[in-house]
């Protein structure tokens, strides 16, 4: 079973058992262990083919999940500015924070 979650502003496709990187959670406070309610589902799918769409949510349907390690460090991106002719060079850098999570249950 599946199901696609409204997440930070975005769309995401969890399966129960998967451990994904959300936004931070509580400014990283969040302990490990912590449960988490997912209200927005915008699908569920089974195996089988059925597939329940909301409009725009399911209705009574959640996902939850546990926090697994509440800080989790992203790749690092490396930003560089450079204008021609008046030797104007910056190069900075930005590490994204991650809160971890299991996706323990899918419920319709």
């Amino acid at each position: 079973m599946f199901a696609i979650i409204e997440e930070s502003g975005g769309q995401r496709r969890v399966e129960q058992g998967e451990e994904i990187l959300v936004d931070l959670i509580n400014a990283g406070d969040a302990k490990a262990g912590d449960a988490i309610t997912y209200d927005k589902v915008l699908l569920i799918g089974e195996a089988g083919g059925n597939i329940t769409v909301g409009r725009p949510y399911v209705s009574g349907a959640s996902v939850t999940a546990e926090v697994t390690e509440p800080v989790v460090k992203g790749e690092k991106i490396y930003i560089h500015k450079f204008k021609a002719k008046i030797g104007y060079r910056r190069k900075t850098g930005h590490r994204q924070r991650y809160t971890a999570v299991k996706v323990t249950g899918i419920t319709a």
